[in-house]
């Protein structure tokens, strides 16, 4: 017979809390709604995967109080469908909101750009007058310049066929590929402007070209600052949704026992695991910003990694029976899957119960929560010390607070940079969240 062991988690699963939210009633799932055919696909997925979840869980929850079962059900909705629509919102705005300010950026570096040309000419004008021919002048300075070499009126005849200085200098202003040198540099923001133009009608030129630039660089800046108002109000949106499932998941926690039936008891536990694994993901995010210091965006990772990798934490865990949102990475199996043969109640029955949920096969006969990590190999499973989203984490007797003789067995929920959430069922039959750091990884077995 297989025993649980008794562990101390590390950080509690649920707190007491001061928000009230009774009187709360069972919200409708919404229909799917998308802009693009793709999105509505993935709109409409979503939207019948939402509907058979709830479908299951009222099942699951038959014979509980209306009362009860509708609170699950919304904790569940909210989890599942409004807090990850939110965050859709959030991303998509802060994407919004960094694009407007790049082009407002680009626009004020255009507009300091031909600001920089006038002063230039103003500069010059002031040195030399509004009527000086600045490309004139060039040319027949590289006149000049050429006249003293040996080769001057070969250049002159080869590139313009002009045999006298003053037809290279009258030839050279007439060609497209002269264009302004350096001597007209300055303003060179305002492309359009045809060469032959003086420097006062291209001071004129410029100064309209500011005019104009300065009205789109004042249109994207609005632009840029009505964007990040936009994703700042998404962002507070998905926040006031999450404490809305702390208090909902903190009520809960306390009405779960009342439940008989041991399938409304696991569907219970499941939507429980999945609000609490989203809090902690947040937590993880908002951590690793202030020691980036940076600001939380919101924006929550998906995908587990079995590595180290502090800026990726785990995806939420799966809910109503299907797999995880971020996909579990555990490998599974179904060589000895014979169905739940553990004892109802402790850590092995409720590991096979939990990875089942997650997609992942376990063989039926795998002995105490101590002896998995020895026999999963024979039926095929990998067995290391990389923790992995949906990874049976099997704790050697004695090992980290397990029993001595039984050890102990738990799943994993998510990943994090040195430590692990996890999902297990103490001595008491109880259903635990906690979160576990690898002080010591070699000593953890987890098996894939």
């Amino acid at each position: 017979m297989t025993k649980a062991k008794t562990m101390r988690p590390v950080l509690a699963a649920c707190a007491a809390s001061a928000i009230c939210v009774a009187g709360l009633l069972a919200s409708p799932v919404q229909p799917a709604q998308a802009n693009t055919y793709s999105n509505l696909v993935n709109a409409q997925s979503q939207h019948a995967a939402s509907v058979q979840r709830e479908a299951q869980l009222k099942q699951q929850l038959a014979g509980a109080s209306t009362e009860l079962a509708d609170k699950i059900i919304e904790l569940d909705d909210l989890t599942n469908n409004k807090i990850v629509a939110a965050q859709d919102k959030v991303t998509q705005a802060n994407a919004d909101a960094a694009t407007a300010q790049e082009e407002a950026d680009a626009a004020a570096s255009r507009l300091e750009a031909a600001q920089k040309d006038k002063e230039d000419l103003e500069a010059q004008i002031e040195k030399t007058g509004k009527d000086y021919d600045d490309a004139h002048a060039a040319v027949a300075q590289l006149a000049r310049e050429e006249q003293h070499g040996s080769d001057a009126s070969e250049i002159m005849s080869v590139v313009t066929g002009a045999s006298s200085t003053k037809d290279f200098v009258n030839s050279m202003q007439s060609r497209d590929a002269l264009s302004r040198n350096e001597a007209n540099a300055a303003s060179s923001a305002a492309t359009e402007l045809n060469t032959s133009m003086n420097r006062s009608e291209r001071l004129d030129a410029i100064e309209k070209q500011i005019a104009t630039l300065k009205t789109q660089a004042d249109n994207k800046a609005a632009a840029a600052q009505s964007a990040a108002e936009t994703a700042q109000n998404e962002r507070d949106a998905l926040e006031q949704l999450r404490q809305e499932g702390e208090a909902r998941r903190n009520e809960l926690t306390g009405m779960v026992s009342s439940l008989k039936s041991q399938s409304a008891k696991q569907a219970a536990q499941t939507v429980l695991i999945a609000s609490q694994v989203d809090s902690y993901n947040q937590q993880y995010i908002k951590e690793q910003a202030t020691a980036n210091g940076q600001v939380s965006s919101g924006q929550q990772s998906t995908g587990g990694s079995a590595a180290p990798a502090p800026s990726a934490p785990a995806p939420s865990a799966p809910s109503g029976g299907s797999t995880s949102a971020g996909g579990s990475t555990g490998q599974g199996t179904s060589n000895g899957d014979v169905g739940n043969r553990y004892v109802a109640g402790q850590c092995t029955w409720y590991a096979y119960n939990r990875r089942k949920e997650m997609g992942i096969g376990t063989p039926s006969f795998l002995h105490n929560g101590g002896q998995w990590y020895i026999y999963a190999p024979q039926y095929g499973l990998r067995v290391d010390h990389s923790p992995q989203v949906g990874a049976a984490l099997s704790f050697p007797p004695g090992v980290a607070g397990a029993d001595g003789y039984y050890g102990h067995v738990a799943v994993v929920e998510a990943v994090y940079g040195n430590s692990i959430l996890i999902s297990e069922m103490n001595v008491k039959g109880e259903f635990i969240v906690s979160q576990r750091v690898l002080y010591n990884p070699g000593q953890y077995w987890y098996v894939h």
